[in-house]
């Protein structure tokens, strides 16, 4: 039987250059993710090593190089391609991502706009 959890990486803050206005692309702008990684723990409670465990640190690193290096015009296409690699490159059931963009060109009172993607088995 295992022991599906919810590891968070909460409150991440990247810089990207993202967006749909070249000024966007050109400055970059801050963006806000949250990544909850879903694991089978059991192998990991019993062994206490990091080897049986998944690195959040190597998830971070690795949704960190996607926000900084990669260029999307959407937050759909950056959120997609975010969830996609943490899912298929790491040894998770499942992954649900929440990206915020709260610099929005031409909507100067609105807090943020945030996207919510799941992929696999998730807790609700």
């Amino acid at each position: 039987m295992s022991d599906l959890a919810r590891i968070t990486l909460a409150d991440v803050n990247l810089v990207g250059f993202h967006g749909y206005h070249e000024a966007e692309k050109e400055l970059g702008q801050r963006f806000e993710l949250d990544v909850e990684l879903f694991i089978d723990i059991e192998a990991a409670a019993a062994s206490d090593t990091l080897t049986d465990a998944v690195n959040y640190e190597k998830v971070y690193q690795r949704v960190e190089e996607i926000v900084n290096g990669d260029r999307f015009s959407l937050i759909e296409a950056l959120a997609t391609d975010i969830a996609d690699t943490v899912f298929n490159e790491f040894d998770v059931e499942g992954v649900t991502l929440r990206l915020r963009k709260a610099q929005i060109p031409f909507c100067p009172n609105l807090g943020h706009v945030e996207i919510e993607i799941s992929r696999g088995e998730v807790l609700e």
